[in-house]
């Protein structure tokens, strides 16, 4: 990626100064601004749809105008992306650490089937921004406050979301699919013979078997391992 404000990248961009404004008539322009209609068009048209070009006319401005903002594509993806948790995490107070974890990784699932685009953007190289950063705190502050240690409760929040960024990535790219299509294959006796495991399963599967509900069914075991990881240690 490109090189952020003073020379300190995409985390200068993030954690550093504003620049001052140049001289002349204010343009209206302000880095929230831009970073919100981007944000906009990245959710109705895709990341690709985002371009200098395309969010000037938007704004109605010069394209010259924006880069008093913000250098660049690469560096606005950053700041979008971290705009997304610029409000409080949406994770009920609970009185046990389970909850707290569940609904953590239900936020995560939620944030990026609101914002398919942003998959990529956080499974990439990057910096943690402050609204993302104060996502994570807020968590660990509920994790505390029902007897988590701070380093184990780190830990817990960072396997969860790893497991959640996996989890819904089917879902939000289009190819999450009911148990009959998955296996659709099977149909043909010659593949039955082929995957003789995969067609037992398939064969065995009922409506409610976890199966239909991946995420869930994974959630809760994730949850469950990290309860005896915990305990144990205890």
């Amino acid at each position: 990626m490109g090189r952020g404000e003073s020379g300190q990248g995409e985390y200068g961009l993030l954690w550093g100064d504003r620049p001052r404004p140049g001289r002349g008539r204010p343009s209206g322009l302000t880095r929230e601004r831009i970073v919100a209609e981007a944000v906009a068009i990245a959710d109705a048209e895709g990341l690709q749809k985002v371009s200098m070009k395309h969010l000037a006319d938007r704004l109605g401005s010069g394209v010259m105008s924006l880069y008093r903002h913000v250098p660049g594509k690469d560096e606005l993806v950053i700041l979008m992306y971290d705009s997304l948790m610029a409000g409080p995490v949406t994770v009920p107070e609970a009185d046990h650490w389970r909850d707290v974890l569940i609904g953590w990784g239900r936020s995560v699932r939620d944030l990026f089937q609101a914002h398919p685009w942003a998959l990529p953007v956080a499974t990439g190289d990057r910096p943690m921004g402050p609204h993302e950063a104060g996502w994570v705190d807020q968590i660990l502050g509920r994790l505390t406050a029902v007897g988590m240690p701070p380093a184990t409760g780190l830990i817990a929040v960072l396997t969860v979301d790893c497991f959640a960024l996996g989890a819904v990535r089917p879902e939000i790219g289009g190819s999450a699919e009911s148990t009959a299509d998955f296996f659709r294959f099977l149909a043909d006796p010659a593949n039955t013979g082929r995957f003789p495991h995969l067609a037992r399963v398939a064969a065995d599967i009922r409506p409610d078997d976890p199966v239909e509900d991946h995420f869930e069914f994974g959630l809760h075991r994730v949850v469950d391992g990290l309860q005896q990881y915990i305990e144990a240690r205890q």
